[in-house]
């Protein structure tokens, strides 16, 4: 284990938006509710993979890394911090400065608190995960959050002293899920169907998690509506936790070049939906 990686960071932090859909990049400002301090330098500060998926028995230490870019032109200051998070069944996200219950965050350990980086650079980010000896079957959850500080923080920070009442100019969260003694998904298809989505109608589908780690749906249908217009449809991508029962949209596949088409009922629907360790076959007409 490289020496650095030494300082058991639990600290807290409020968020307002989880990036939950695997891209390339995170980018800082996907992620902003930010305060932005006057005249602080502008944070472009991009972060992959934007979530890390892990697993390990009890007793095994893990390792994995981070990828840090400063996009930008000038160097970049940076603090990070562990947080615990929640999602409802609707979707809404709640971030936790506290500790929750069964919290696995005193696991974590982070290779420092603060880092510069250069102009139109990157680096690599080391965390490390202890896993009890008697650590049960279940899913480790977590976010290791990325932010902008000015220098004159950094002494703060790295003397334990950080706040939320410090300013900074950016902030991304990378979520890590880490599933122990082989905890899995176990989704179940409960219902076809539509929904109203942002004050739209709007095709979705009810699947339960009925197994010990989130799972996620993936895949596409064929959908064809009263115009014959042919469509392609794809699944919210957003976790769907353990015990949990979830209502995702099924949106329309952006064309390359202009807007979405807009829906034309009735559908007939036809494709399958995958998630992590099995499928659904779909066929249904949505009236």
């Amino acid at each position: 284990m490289p020496a650095m990686l030494r300082s058991m960071i639990p600290l807290p932090l409020s968020l307002t938006r989880l990036l939950t859909v695997a891209r390339p990049w995170a980018w800082a400002l996907q992620l902003a509710l930010c305060s932005v301090p006057a005249l602080a330098a502008p944070f472009e500060v991009a972060v992959s993979p934007s979530r890390t998926e892990l697993s390990a028995s009890a007793g095994q230490r893990v390792g994995q890394s981070l990828q840090l870019y400063n996009v930008g032109g000038q160097v970049a200051a940076l603090s990070f911090r562990t947080i615990d998070w929640t999602l409802s069944d609707k979707g809404e996200l709640r971030f936790h400065d506290e500790l929750l219950p069964g919290s696995c965050r005193p696991w974590v350990t982070l290779e420092r608190r603060t880092r510069q980086i250069a102009a139109r650079a990157n680096v690599p980010f080391r965390f490390q995960i202890d896993v009890p000896a008697d650590a049960p079957r279940g899913e480790c959850r977590f976010m290791i959050a990325v932010e902008g500080i000015e220098p004159a923080q950094q002494a703060v920070i790295n003397s334990g002293g950080a706040s939320l009442n410090l300013p900074v100019s950016g902030r991304i969260a990378v979520a890590v899920y880490l599933a122990v003694g082989g905890a899995r998904p176990q989704l179940e298809l409960l219902r076809i169907g539509t929904d109203s989505v942002r004050a739209q109608r709007q095709p979705v589908v009810t699947v339960r998690n009925n197994g010990d780690a989130h799972g996620r749906l993936d895949g596409a249908l064929n959908a064809t509506d009263r115009t014959g217009q042919r469509l392609e449809l794809l699944p919210d991508g957003g976790p769907v936790l353990p015990g949990q029962t979830r209502v995702l949209a099924l949106s329309v596949k952006a064309p390359t070049t202009g807007p979405a088409p807009a829906l034309q009922f009735p559908l007939t629907l036809q494709g399958t939906l995958d998630w992590e360790d099995g499928a659904f076959k779909v066929q249904a007409t949505l009236p």
